[in-house]
């Protein structure tokens, strides 16, 4: 049977599935192929149940939850810290409710938080994540919301950060905040746990081969230095990525309740 994965172009999903492209695991019998895209598009082909495995955001699973089930690793979580509002100079939230910001998706976890935090829906446009800080930098738009490796690289452009969501999400919940999830289709049936079971291997085989993967991993992080890959991996792939435990899902549960939708999270 072959398992489509699919993953975000990114350090920490690429750090997580070396072992995978390696052959570092038994794969059960099972045929992986690794399908690399933006997590925009991750999310929009989760709706139509493209992929068998696939990274969504977070935000995302309640339309997606009929075709998936969250599998019980492979969360990046930020803990205390996550996604971050950029622009050229401080604003206050009130200043930032007015102004268009430019964001990674409308699907993504980032943005449903982003509009938790400020209470309203805002005036945004769409962009591909790579672009976002050089649109803000440039002037072509008055603030941003960065995710990925822009986390740490937006002071290089000359941005200031106004708000991290991570921390607001904590400070309001007293919990880590569910950012990109790992899902399966739920029509491999008997499979499921097969599937399971290999990437949740994965997932520890890489953090016990660190430098390996680390190696593998910087070659997705558009430029960036192997120190700024190796804290990137950090904040993203831990202890919760190789399980949600308690904690973890009494995080996807309050982001879920706080979203409206009224779904519930299902595990494989």
């Amino acid at each position: 049977m072959l398992i489509r994965v699919g993953h975000s172009a990114d350090p920490d999903d690429a750090f997580m599935f070396w072992a995978l492209e390696a052959g570092r695991v038994d794969t059960r019998g099972l045929e992986f192929e690794q399908v690399v895209s933006d997590i925009e598009t991750l999310n929009r082909w989760a709706t139509e149940g493209r992929l068998e495995v696939t990274a969504i955001s977070m935000g995302a699973y309640s339309a997606v939850s009929e075709h998936y089930k969250l599998l019980p690793h492979g969360a990046s979580f930020g803990i205390g810290y996550g996604p971050i509002v950029v622009a050229r100079e401080q604003l206050d939230f009130d200043a930032l409710r007015n102004v268009e910001i430019v964001i990674p998706g409308a699907r993504t976890t980032a943005y449903l938080t982003l509009r938790l935090a400020l209470g309203q829906e805002l005036k945004v446009r769409e962009l591909p994540f790579d672009e976002i800080l050089d649109e803000v930098s440039s002037g072509r738009a008055d603030a941003g919301l960065v995710i990925h490796e822009g986390q740490l690289t937006y002071a290089a452009e000359g941005l200031e950060k106004i708000l991290d969501l991570g921390v607001w999400w904590q400070a309001e919940t007293g919990l880590p905040l569910p950012l990109g999830v790992n899902a399966a289709r739920r029509d491999l049936g008997d499979r499921l746990q097969d599937v399971s079971e290999v990437l949740g291997e994965a997932i520890r085989v890489g953090l016990e081969s660190r430098d390996e993967a680390l190696a593998y991993a910087e070659g997705f992080g558009r430029g960036i230095d192997r120190e700024t890959a190796d804290r990137f991996v950090a904040m993203y792939v831990n202890e919760l990525t190789v399980d949600y435990g308690d904690t973890g899902r009494e995080a996807v549960a309050e982001l879920l309740r706080r979203s409206g939708t009224g779904v519930t999270a299902e595990f494989v």
